[in-house]
């Protein structure tokens, strides 16, 4: 059985940073690319970022230069930091992988 589990979200103010943690369970992890997503209130889920199994990276423009992704293969465990964050970036934040979704955490960023 396939499981995601993400952690490390919470209310930070403008400017602050947070990092997402993503835990896989019952997958060869290092076989698979993961994904960061986030879904914001009354939008569709969107792209975030991604990390390859071989450790190519992409990110959505909004996010380019302020948050990263990174993989421990012997943790089963993607993270995300982000950086400089800013009120748009609120939202719950799921972690993906082969058609497989976590449950996310909120991020709320508020002054």
């Amino acid at each position: 059985q396939v499981q995601l589990v993400e952690s490390g979200g919470g209310l930070v103010q403008p400017g602050g940073s947070l990092r997402l943690s993503c835990t896989a369970s019952g997958i060869i992890f290092s076989n698979y690319a993961m994904g960061w997503y986030r879904q914001a209130p009354g939008k569709q889920r969107e792209f975030v970022a991604g990390r390859s199994s071989d450790g190519f990276t992409n990110y959505a423009d909004s996010v380019k230069g302020r948050f990263t992704i990174s993989r421990d293969n012997a943790k089963n465990t993607v993270y995300l930091q982000m950086n400089s964050l800013k009120p748009e970036d609120t939202a719950v934040y799921y972690c993906g992988s082969g058609g497989f979704w976590g449950k996310g955490t909120l991020v709320t960023v508020s002054s």
